[in-house]
């Protein structure tokens, strides 16, 4: 499937701080907002318990970098509203980034003080990337972080994600991008569907049944028109007066049933049960119904086949960011030369000059290490695995890492890095980070 031509990407410019443009106007007055300049985004920790997080939202961003414009209408309002001089919006008319940036790709694992993202340009053009960035970073991540989480708990059944109703539309379209990313199956977002090509899914609501004189006639309707391999959902009135009209309506053909209240574990057991000596063995049985990772593990022993999960995955599971931070880490003195540069804060620790990352694995291909060079690369033993992969190249975006295309492609970087990672991630108890960040000095 492949995503619409037909989407128009909106103009992003805007999405960003009053005070990111006061920088701007401030540093071309004293001249040094041409100098050339690397910013960093990374987190200093992760959500308290998690072992790990999910990059995700870079393809999102990069497309969003592309039209990082100054129309006319943005520029009016600077104007009028007085937010910068003449001079500022002179240059924001023609803003176009022009640098490059490297990241983790969307997909991988990363911990506290990874480089996900390393912006090289000059301060004018960077700086302004701020809010936006991390906007779409922090709200992705935290969506991603939370669905591997889910994966890992539903072992091989399928999740949907279906939490469009509980976020705001557009975060919608963006957590069910960052839920496939992450391993999930399918989203009910069709604004998803159009602009990433992920797989929409849906049947009927306990609207549909409550339309209807009798739940028999709903069930009718629903299987005339959509046919026998539809999912109908049973616990509106009685859950086994429900189950045998929906089998004596579909047939062994009935695709599924699907349980949204109650005891899910008990229920699934016994409509399995009531099923099997119906003869459907292969109707399948979907539970909803405000799951999160801790609820799907609970419902390991049960005879669910898949998992329709909304609220606790649009919200990150209690983590709703992933508490990304986007620091000018090196930039170039008056004689051209980049020196490190950072803030001087105990409790806001971050580390000056430009970040290069591996990961350490051992013999067996587990990782064991996230390696952070200071300067330059870190050296590798021979089986260890550069992390950073350049996105864009003098302002152009380079291919493979956008649209549908990016999306599968960071789903399979997911599932391997998965793979990669020592065991210690698959359980869902509090824990510290799964491998520790060593930083390298050169």
């Amino acid at each position: 499937m492949s995503t619409s031509a037909g989407w128009d990407r909106p103009r992003t410019s805007f999405y960003t701080d009053h005070y990111e443009l006061t920088m701007l106007q401030a540093s071309l007055h004293s001249g040094a907002a041409h100098r050339r300049s690397v910013f960093e985004a990374f987190a200093r920790r992760l959500p308290d318990g998690r072992r790990y997080g999910i990059v995700a939202g870079t393809g999102r961003l990069l497309e969003g970098i592309a039209n990082f414009r100054f129309g006319e209408a943005e520029l009016d309002f600077l104007g009028r509203t007085g937010v910068v001089n003449q001079d500022t919006l002179d240059y924001l008319a023609n803003y176009r980034f022009s640098g490059d940036i490297w990241g983790y790709p969307e997909g991988e694992a990363y911990f506290p003080m990874s480089p996900i993202l390393v912006v090289e340009s000059t301060f004018a053009e960077a700086c302004m990337l701020e809010t936006y960035l991390l906007s779409v970073l922090n709200h992705d991540s935290a969506i991603a972080s939370a669905a591997s989480r889910m994966i890992t708990a539903a072992g091989n059944r399928p999740c949907i994600e279906m939490g469009s109703r509980r976020t705001h539309e557009e975060s919608a379209a963006a957590a069910a991008r960052a839920a496939v990313i992450a391993g999930f199956d399918s989203t009910s977002n069709l604004e998803a569907g159009i602009r990433y090509g992920i797989k929409t899914v849906g049947t009927a609501a306990h609207s549909f049944t409550l339309l209807h004189d009798t739940e028999r006639e709903a069930f009718e309707a629903q299987v005339a028109s959509l046919g026998p391999g539809t999912s109908l959902l049973v616990d509106t009135y009685d859950v086994e007066a429900a189950v045998r009209a929906a089998v004596e309506l579909a047939g062994p053909r009935l695709g599924a049933v699907r349980l949204d209240s109650g005891d899910l574990v008990a229920q699934a057991q016994w409509v399995r049960q009531l099923l099997d000596e119906l003869g459907n063995e292969d109707t399948k049985i979907v539970v909803t119904s405000d799951l999160d990772e801790f609820a799907i593990a609970a419902l390991q022993s049960a005879p669910v086949d898949s998992y329709g999960v909304g609220t606790s995955l649009v919200t990150g599971s209690g983590a709703p960011t992933a508490s990304m931070v986007y620091k000018l880490v090196s930039r170039t003195d008056d004689a051209g030369n980049f020196v490190p540069v950072a803030k001087a804060a105990k409790n806001k620790t971050s580390m000056g000059g430009r970040k290069y990352a591996l990961r350490k694995l051992n013999d067996h291909g587990i990782a064991t290490q996230e390696i952070v060079g200071i300067g330059r690369r870190p050296e590798d033993d021979g089986n260890d695995r550069p992390l950073l992969q350049q996105f864009m190249k003098n302002g152009e975006l380079l291919p493979g890492w956008t649209g549908h295309e990016g999306v599968l492609r960071a789903r399979q970087r997911h599932a391997d890095t998965m793979a990669e990672l020592p065991p210690v991630v698959n359980r869902l108890q509090r824990g510290e980070a799964a491998i520790p960040t060593i930083y390298e000095e050169y």
